[in-house]
């Protein structure tokens, strides 16, 4: 019998907790089960919050930590502080301090980016395109820069809001997540 390996914590907000879509068709329920198709005993722990700023997260990643223990982190937050306009340097720190707790805590870091939309500004949208591949680079984490890389500009693969995905693009997220993720994976 194989034993349970240690979770794979998914961290972030509305666009992994699978925010207007039903329980089975996030990107995040639909990794538990390619894991498990793939042979894989690692569980998947989906500590994602709709809403959930930097801030948010980095009061909340100690306790995830502590309760569940995980072997990989895979860390998606950012977009709602950038959608709030809230300073890149605070968000970059934020992240940086959310790494370093990961990486105390003996997991291995996947880092998710985004981007924000032109109405932003050049400089913002730049800042913070650029915070993720910053981070990543001087952290040694591995990095998926942009999360909706593949959908976020086809309107039949989003919700009617035009900003989180809806169930067809689950899949095709997945496979970008997959790429990053399948070298940190533990062996089956």
């Amino acid at each position: 019998m194989a034993t349970q390996a240690s979770p794979i914590l998914v961290f972030g907000d509305s666009l992994s907790a699978g925010y207007g879509l039903r329980p089975e068709e996030g990107w995040v329920p639909l990794l538990q089960k390619r894991l498990q198709a793939q042979g894989y005993v690692t569980p998947v722990v989906n500590a994602s919050v709709s809403g959930e700023t930097s801030g948010g997260g980095l009061q909340r990643l100690p306790r995830a930590l502590q309760l569940h223990k995980p072997s990989l982190v895979v860390l998606e937050l950012g977009a709602n502080d950038g959608l709030r306009g809230l300073p890149v340097p605070e968000t970059r720190a934020n992240l940086e301090k959310m790494i370093a707790m990961a990486r105390a805590a003996g997991a291995q870091i996947l880092l998710i980016g985004m981007r924000m939309p032109p109405n932003y500004g050049p400089r913002y949208t730049a800042d913070f395109s650029h915070m993720y591949t910053d981070l990543a680079q001087r952290d040694h984490v591995p990095l998926l820069p942009f999360l909706l890389e593949s959908v976020a500009l086809n309107p039949n693969l989003m919700q009617a809001d035009g900003m989180h995905p809806n169930a067809r693009a689950a899949p095709l997220i997945l496979d970008l997540v997959w790429q990053r993720l399948l070298p940190l994976l533990p062996a089956r």
